[in-house]
């Protein structure tokens, strides 16, 4: 069949992890290669787009989707390579599909409880499924890069954001925008987007020009949940992340911890869009950055084949029209 499909069927697992979807393809996905998973999802992106397409985008999939694929690791003390994409294209790191990943393995009977090291394309994670079912991840080495940089968006004026590295680059705004509650989606959407187009036009970036594509509002949490913080978060693609953002998160525990706001050790609460909560904390590193460790729970919603019908013009997903 056309654009690289070898088999007939795909097979997925789906699963939330405090909202956000997680879709874990487990049989039918392409042969990448052995080399470093950063090479892998390149080739995935670039050669083989047939997968996240038909994962991610209408009619299997919405917006709001994120893929995972399971690989053979690079490095031999993994238990899986991954690779996350969304409706977009595929993404640096994924916290919620990190801890959506592990449940699923849990679900199948493939992990036991304990500590498991996971390859993705900015590094090596370790993933520890805990006795009571929730997942601990240890990201990636995360820092700030920039604080209190100023962007001026049409009718909101100068906004301040902090610019931080958490396995995707985010743009951080407290107290600024709209309210941020359930009700206010639409407005905060439209906000957030407003942003990152400015972000984009005055070419203000992270760390040797990449892009920031995750924008990320804070206020305080709602009376007697117990968090520390509610957030916003716009993902790439232009859907919102119904979590709190793992990697998002791990962003935040590092401009904490730069602000002298956070000790290692210390837990933060963050509160989600929904009010699903991530816990977090840091652990110090010998070069200033921090190594975020952030845990949730994820539950399994179901299995799904797909079938990929030769004369069926959206089989590989409803794209945009040339």
């Amino acid at each position: 069949m056309s654009n690289g499909l070898k088999t007939s069927l795909l097979q997925v697992i789906d699963s939330h992890t405090g909202g956000e979807p997680t879709r874990m393809v487990v049989a039918g996905g392409p042969d990448l290669g052995s080399g470093p998973m950063s090479e892998r999802a390149r080739l995935l992106r670039e050669e083989h787009d047939w997968l996240r397409r038909s994962v991610c985008l209408e009619p299997r999939g919405h917006d709001a989707m994120v893929g995972a694929l399971l690989t053979q690791p690079h490095e031999e003390d993994c238990l899986t390579g991954i690779i996350f994409f969304n409706n977009l294209s595929t993404l640096h790191m994924c916290i919620h599909g990190t801890i959506g990943v592990m449940a699923t393995l849990a679900h199948r009977g493939d992990i036991s409880v304990g500590a498991h090291r996971l390859d993705t394309p900015v590094g090596v994670v370790t993933a520890h499924l805990r006795e009571d079912g929730s997942v601990e991840v240890a990201n990636v080495p995360s820092y700030r890069l920039a604080a209190d940089v100023e962007v001026e968006v049409p009718d909101w004026g100068t906004i301040r954001g902090d610019i931080a590295w958490g396995g995707n680059w985010f743009f951080l705004i407290e107290n600024q925008g709209p309210p941020v509650e359930f009700a206010q989606l639409e407005k905060l959407t439209s906000f957030t987007q407003a942003v990152s187009r400015q972000l984009k036009a005055r070419n203000i970036t992270g760390s040797d020009g990449a892009e920031i594509d995750h924008i990320e509002v804070f206020a305080p949490p709602l009376k007697g949940s117990g968090a520390d913080s509610r957030n916003f978060v716009l993902c790439p693609g232009g859907a919102y992340d119904r979590s709190p953002c793992g990697t998002g998160t791990s962003a935040k525990l590092a401009c904490l911890f730069a602000d002298g706001k956070l000790a290692p050790g210390q837990i933060w609460k963050q509160a989600g869009i929904l009010g699903t909560q991530f816990h977090g904390s840091i652990e110090l590193l010998p070069d200033g950055k921090v190594l975020p460790r952030v845990s949730g729970w994820a539950w399994v919603t179901g299995e799904s084949t797909y079938y990929f019908h030769p004369d069926d013009p959206f089989r590989h997903g409803i794209a945009s029209p040339c």
